[in-house]
Parts: structure tokens; sequence; C-alpha cells
């Protein structure tokens, strides 16, 4: 039995296979089963680190590695900074020079509004083993103490048997840990499309064995794209996932959870015809699609949480524009606060509430969950944000999709992690507790999902609107300070 399941009597329980990361200003059982940047990079057997993000703070990066070590592991560092004048870039050389064991990497960025926002770090350790880690915080202070990110691991990853080195040409099928390796190294083969980026580490992690892995990466490579490609990205690889899931087809809803909307269209054709039909794919052919909701925060969440209005900064929404009115307007119905206890959101149904533990510690994860009535058909943690960019265009006139954004994730379900089993939702642990797992049902097993917001979802209230970074308030945060006046 794997070090993430035990038994519960008969019953098989499987922790979750997403973990929080660790804020402070929370009381320790808050923070049952989460992770620091310490715990993950703080072995000091960790030979070498490729660190992809959008911000990085590299004293941060190297503050987590082990004090006897670090002088030694080398720090690769994938960012989007292309433009030479950029502080972000300027900052980070002046911090790499400062280090022989620090290499910096400029990821080809052929879309203008695009971002390298993937975020995602690849470990070589001195015993012959390797890790990915696939998370949603930026390297930066702030994503990793005061607000709530998540992180996938995969095992320590052995190196394959000469024998087994070779590429078979096989296809393998979703989920498997054969096929993650496949999408893994064709995302980071896209980095070396224009410029050599990322070779060294493709070349590294093709000797490694994958069987262990139990989930689908799900990724986005900037470009323009065919979408009956062998090499999804975006939407178009979500949507052929999710194809081949089974879901419940009773009381569907995906809710989608992010810390961004971008400008989608004054219509809701591109939210409704692309990408919520992707997220309706099912290999069960349900007869209806799932209801949408959307999770994001009001001024008033931002401004309780533990970071207050400084946290706003790293959520954002417009409404500046009539286009962005308009979109307002069709998506308000679907609004729900991050936290369940909004005093002017509409009041919950008498039903158990389950606390998740973070009401205030405001949202920089992303996630997309489908759910049934008793039980969870899948999870995505991913970088990818509710945007065009990110998620890539409608299919255009010349059978393309444009992406302009770099983005990873990781889509996991029920059968992956444990033959025959159901996934549901844990609230301030990783372990479904035994009432839970036998309310659960008829499984053999039962796999647990951290969920980061509490249940059920509250929708807002009729006057509420989501928070806007560039919008004023004058009442102070928990921290005693306005914002923008």
């Amino acid at each position: 039995m794997s070090r993430r399941a035990a038994k519960q009597g008969g019953l098989v329980v499987v922790k979750s296979p997403f973990q929080l990361i660790q804020a402070q200003g929370l009381p320790d059982h808050l923070n049952q089963d989460t992770v620091t940047l310490k715990d993950i990079l703080g072995d000091p057997l960790i030979r070498e680190c490729w660190n992809f993000n959008f911000m990085h703070d590299i004293d941060f990066i190297r503050g987590a590695f082990d004090e006897d070590t670090r002088h030694l592991v080398k720090l690769h560092i994938v960012h989007g900074n292309w433009k030479r004048e950029d502080p972000a870039r300027v900052r980070l050389e002046a911090e790499a020079a400062c280090h022989d064991n620090v290499f910096l990497h400029t990821a080809f960025m052929p879309e203008m509004f695009g971002t390298h926002h993937s975020k995602m770090m690849i470990i070589l350790r001195h015993d012959d083993a390797a890790q990915v880690i696939i998370h949603t915080a930026n390297s930066i202070v702030k994503d990793w103490t005061t607000l709530t990110n998540a992180v996938w691991r995969s095992p320590l990853l052995p190196l394959l048997k000469s024998s087994a080195t070779k590429d078979s040409g096989q296809t393998y099928p979703l989920g498997s840990g054969e096929r993650f390796k496949e999408d893994l190294l064709n995302y980071l083969r896209a980095y070396d499309e224009k410029r050599v980026t990322c070779r060294a580490l493709t070349q590294e992690l093709s000797r490694y064995d994958f069987s262990s892995v139990k989930g689908a990466l799900i990724a986005s490579v900037p470009g323009r794209h065919r979408p009956n490609s062998s090499r999804p990205w975006g939407w178009v690889a979500l949507k052929e996932a999710l194809g081949g899931i089974p879901t419940q087809d009773e009381k569907a809803e995906v809710v989608v959870q992010i810390s961004s909307i971008a400008t989608l269209g004054a219509k809701d054709t591109w939210l409704r015809d692309t990408f919520f039909k992707a997220l309706s794919a099912s290999r069960s052919s349900p007869t209806v699609r799932p209801k949408f909701k959307v999770v994001y925060p009001t001024a008033d969440e931002i401004r309780r949480s533990i970071g207050g209005y400084e946290s706003g900064g790293s959520i954002h929404m417009r409404t500046q524009s009539q286009q962005q009115e308009k979109q307002l307007e069709y998506m308000k119905p679907m609004f729900h606060h991050w936290s369940n206890d909004a005093s002017k959101g509409e009041e919950l149904e008498d039903v158990e509430v389950h606390n998740s533990g973070r009401n205030r510690v405001a949202p920089h994860i992303k996630t997309y969950i489908r759910q049934g009535s008793n039980s969870i058909d899948w999870a995505l943690l991913t970088s990818a944000n509710l945007s065009k960019q990110a998620w890539g265009e409608a299919v255009n006139s010349s059978g393309e999709v444009r992406l302009a954004s770099w983005e990873i994730g990781v889509l996991v379900w029920p059968d992956i992690l444990a033959e025959g089993s159901v996934m549901v939702g844990t609230f301030q642990t990783d372990t479904p507790s035994r009432s839970l797992a036998e309310g659960a049902g008829k499984g053999k097993a039962v796999v647990g999902l951290r969920m980061p917001y509490s249940m059920p979802i509250q929708k807002y209230g009729k006057d509420e609107i989501p928070w806007v970074p560039s919008m004023a308030h004058a009442e102070p945060d928990s921290l005693g300070r306005a914002w923008g006046v």
C-alpha cells in the first residue's frame, strides 16, 4: 500500500493528491497536512533544481535549500521576461550575478500579451532520483506565506533500467505515469523550438521511470496550434482528457475557482461555446451540461484576509470598459464567494457547512472541480486562470487555436488514484474521515481531495461585485490600512 493510502476498517483511504501551502498567522490545526517551500527544497540530497514561474525571488528560493549545501545546488530559473530593459529581468540578472550556481533561461514569448505563467519545479537528486512539483505559487515570499496556494508532488522517480531507456513509440493511456512523462517531455521540448532552453533537462528526465505517477498533465504552449494535433494544448488538451473520464450525470456542477479573470468578450460566446463546452466533456455522454459556478472573492473578503488589501494585488479582474461591464453582467449570476461566511452574500440553505480553514487566506490557487451530489468526478490544479491567453481562443477561420501563455497543471480523478474508488472533499486535512468515507458510498476505496474553499459555496448577494484591484477602498483592512486612497 502506498505512503498516501491507509486502511480504515476494511476500506482503503487515500490522501489528497493536492496539498495546501502553509499560511502564516493561522493556528496550527488549520495548517494540518500543509507544506512549505523548505519542505520541498530542504533535502541536502538535492543537486539541481529547475524552477519555472512568472515571478522569482532568487534569494527566497535559495533560502529554502539546505543551508550546508545550497551553495552547491544548481538552480535554473526559467522566466518570460524577454525584454532586456524589463525591470523584472534586470533585477533577476542582478540577483543571479551574485551566485555562481544560478542560471537564467528566457522562455520564447511569441505573443505580445502572453506570460510565462507555468509554476513547476523539477528536482534532480544525488541519489539518482528525480521529482516533479506542479503548483500555483509564484516564487516569492507572499505567495508562500499569506495567500492560499497548493502543490502536487510526484513520488521520487528512480532511473529507468538500462533495457527500458529507449522510447518504444507506444501511446500510453491518459493518467498513466508513462503518458505523463511523454506529455511533460513534449512540453519541455516546446521551449527549444526557437532557441535551446530546456534541452539538457529534457535529456536528463528521459532517463527516469515515471510509472508511479498518477495524473494527467494539462499544459498550454504559446503559438497557433491545430486542434487535431497529436500534442494538444490548452482547452483542446483539457477537452480531450475529460472526454476519457466517466462522470455522474445527476446534479453535476463544475466549480471554476481562480485568482484572475481576463476580458473574455462583451458576449459569453467564448466562455459558453468554447471553454465551458470543453469542461463539459465526459466519457459518459451526459444528457445535459453541468451547472457552472465561479468562485472569486469580493472586496470585503480581501479586506478581512490575513494579508489585507495587499493580498488583492495578486487577484485581478477589470470592470472599466463597456465590454468589461457587459462581461460582468453575464458572469454575475455565476459568482460565488471564496469564503462562505459573507454577510451580504445569499443565505445558505439549511445544510451542513464544511470549513476549509482558508476563509481568511485570500486565493491565489486555481482549481477546476466537477462534483456530483455525493462525490467528485475530477479535479484540476493549474496555473491557468480564466482567460483566453491561458486556455486558447476559439478555433479561428484557419482552423487554428491561438494560445498566448505558458501554463501547466495536473488533472486527477478517482480511478487512477485507486481502482474502483470514489473521491470526496476533505476539509482542514488531507485524509477523509471514516464517517465521510462511509457516507461516500459504494467504492472499494475513498480518495480525499483537500478543498481550498468552504462548502457549500455561497452565491454573491444582489448588490455585490467582485474584487477589482484598481478600485479604491477607504475602509481599513485587517492590518488597519486603506487601499488606493
